[in-house]
């Protein structure tokens, strides 16, 4: 195995990962942003109160999202287990 195979791989788990967390992170980012908008419209400056409507959105976006976030791991790892033999040959 050459070190230019394992930077391929290394990077192909990185690009998987951020995919993967892209849309849970983008729905508390958007979330988060509407609360504290919604919070400094009203004036109540209260940290607990993001917590909850964030967490309701994360859950949601990860059972609507869910199904991709798997197949994608899926395709993943069934092409890293399928390049183990070309990896071990060097070719």
């Amino acid at each position: 195995m050459n070190p230019d195979a394992v930077v391929e791989i290394g990077q192909a788990a990185l690009v998987v990962g951020a995919k993967l967390c892209a849309p849970l992170l983008l729905t508390a980012l958007v979330v988060g942003f509407a609360i504290s908008l919604l919070q400094s419209i009203t004036q109540v400056q209260e940290m607990t109160i993001s917590f909850v409507p964030k967490l309701v959105a994360v859950g949601i976006a990860l059972v609507v999202c869910g199904h991709w976030m798997i197949a994608e791991l899926m395709s993943f790892t069934t092409d890293l287990f399928a390049r183990i033999p070309a990896l071990l040959s060097g070719g």
